[in-house]
Order: C-alpha cells, then structure tokens, then sequence
C-alpha cells in the first residue's frame, strides 16, 4: 500500500499532468507583456518563445549553469549526432518550473552546443503549469508533457522525444532518433 501512495504521489507531480484547481494560487500574478510580444515572463517561469542565454540568467541560472556544465555527452553517441544533427529544424517545449525539463534541458542544448547546431534551426518555448502558451503551439503540436523535443526533417516531424530517456541516455535518445534508427517515447502508441 505504501509504494502505491509513493508511486501516486510522483505521477501527481510529474511533469505530464495537468492539474487543475480553481482554488490554486500558482504564484502566476500579473503577466509582463514584453516588447516582443512572443515571450512573457511570469515571476518565475518564462512562457512562450525564449533563448539559451534567458535561461541563464536568474532565477534559472541557479539550476541552468551547473546542469549545462557538469554534463559530459557520451562520445559514441556524440558522434552519431554529430554527423546527422544539422539535417534537422527542432522544436522544443519545456517548462522552467519542470523538474523533467530541468533535467533534460541542460544537457540537450549542451548536446547541440558539442555538435555545432545552428539555433537558426532551434525554436525554444515554455510553458506554463498547464502546459499552455501565449500561442497555443502546444495544441498545434499536440504536447501534454514536458519537456517535449520535435524533430523535423524537410518540413516534417520525424519523432520526438518526451519527458525523460528511453534508453541509457538523452544523447543516446537523440542519436537514435537523427540516425533514423527505430525510436519510440514512452507515450508513444
């Protein structure tokens, strides 16, 4: 009975979920309109378009820069991205508030940092606690949970990676997926 409630309880706060509770105050006051119109930033989550280097400053630099840096990418897998990384457009949606896209976000874009990708090619978005942004990308893209990573290939998705590795590794999930070798998420039916 004890690891049920454990196992409940992690499901429940679990980047995926949406939550929903009138009553809840998600510390999300007012919204600043930025002079960009894309981006909003909340207290403290960022929502809808964003760039790496908005990621470390405060307050995400605390969890961002030690992540980002600590990381050390696999150097098999490494070469695998390396060579087919640039053929792809990505999309990524995550959450500053998720501890998932907290994990993984870091070392994604240290993992295209190490390969040299054009973030021409890279379009970063948060999310609110809803997984909800000013443009509603999300229910475009159908993302329930974060973070999610679309690969895109001549205009179409390719896969997807979603929430946490399948294997023993993001950079082992990446490669697999811009390789074209078989790949599937968890959530993916």
């Amino acid at each position: 009975m004890k690891k049920l409630l454990v196992i409940l309880a992690a499901f429940a706060v679990s980047c995926g979920n949406k939550i929903e509770n009138s009553n809840q105050d998600l510390a999300m006051e007012e919204v600043e309109d930025t002079s960009t119109a894309q981006q909003t930033t909340q207290k403290s989550m960022l929502l809808g378009d964003f760039t790496k280097e908005e990621l470390q400053q405060a307050p995400f630099k605390s969890w961002f820069d030690s992540r980002y840096e600590s990381f050390e990418p696999d150097t098999e897998e490494m070469a695998t991205i390396n060579e087919n990384i640039n053929d792809y457009e990505i999309k990524v949606l995550m959450g500053t508030w998720c501890g998932d896209s907290k994990r993984e976000l870091p070392k994604f874009l240290r993992i295209l940092d190490e390969a040299d990708y054009d973030y021409d090619n890279l379009q970063l978005v948060a999310v609110d606690r809803d997984k909800a942004t000013p443009s509603g990308i999300e229910q475009e893209l159908e993302v329930t949970r974060v973070p999610t990573i679309i690969f895109y290939k001549d205009g179409k998705e390719v896969n997807r990676f979603v929430e946490y590795s399948q294997g023993e590794s993001i950079e082992e999930d990446i490669a697999r997926i811009v390789s074209g070798k078989e790949y599937k998420n968890s959530y993916a039916e």
